[in-house]
């Protein structure tokens, strides 16, 4: 097994002079290493290609926005809301309007 490969493990976050990516999977008998990049897109590499690619590791972004294909102002509530903003604050508030 290359040296490498022991330092590479699924759910951390590379760079390689672009946009980061999360190593998803590692099949050592098929010699692939799987990623996916912020924006969903999957991608793969044998290993002698994961070598050329010279990937460093980086920080995972703040948000997953990118793979929800979503833009941040959709998944962010409108505090605007007549339903009034927090209301997810303490699931248990909920309890004493349903069942008096």
């Amino acid at each position: 097994m290359a040296e490498w490969l022991r330092e590479v493990s699924v759910g951390e976050w590379y760079q390689s002079g672009g946009e980061p990516f999360e190593i998803v999977g590692v099949d050592a008998k098929a010699e692939i290493v799987l990623v996916q990049y912020f924006d969903g897109t999957l991608e793969e590499y044998d290993f002698d290609s994961w070598g050329e690619l010279n990937a460093r590791p980086c920080a995972p972004p703040e948000d997953y926005s990118g793979a929800l294909d979503m833009e941040r102002e959709d998944f962010n509530a409108d505090s605007s809301d007549e339903s009034g903003s927090g209301r997810w604050d303490n699931p248990l508030d909920l309890l004493d309007t349903r069942y008096p």
